[in-house]
C-alpha cells in the first residue's frame, strides 16, 4: 500500500479551490487501486494533513495525469501558504482503535 500525504498550512479559498478540490476528490476515488483518505488537523488549525492511500505507485501515478490535478500544481501557492507532499510505503498498519483506519481498508 502507498501512503500520499499532503500536509499543508490552509490559506484562502475561492469557488475555483472548492471546484478543484471536489473534482480531485473524485478522480481519486475513480482510479482502480485508490483504497481511501483520511484526514488530520493540528489542535490549532493550522496545519492539515490529507492522506490519499492507493494499493501500489501506479495507481497513485494515475492521479497527477488528471487535468484537473494539474491545474491545482500549477496554482498550489494562491490556496496554501505553504506544503509537503510525503509518499511512503505501508508495511503493516495494527492497533485496537477499529473506528480509525488507513483508509478504511
Amino acid at each position: 500500500m502507498i501512503a500520499a500525504q499532503f500536509i499543508f498550512e490552509p490559506g484562502d479559498y475561492d469557488d475555483e479551490f472548492h471546484r478543484l478540490d471536489d473534482a480531485i476528490d473524485d478522480d481519486a476515488k475513480s482510479i482502480p487501486g485508490f483504497l481511501g483518505t483520511d484526514r488530520w488537523e493540528s489542535k490549532d488549525g493550522l496545519t492539515i494533513n490529507a492522506i490519499y492511500y492507493f494499493a501500489d505507485m501506479s495507481a497513485l501515478t494515475k492521479l497527477g495525469r488528471f487535468s484537473d490535478h494539474r491545474t491545482a500544481k500549477s496554482q498550489v501557492d494562491r490556496w496554501y501558504k505553504g506544503y509537503r507532499v510525503i509518499v511512503t510505503e505501508v508495511t503493516a498498519t495494527y492497533g485496537n482503535m477499529p473506528h480509525i483506519t488507513a483508509g478504511d481498508l
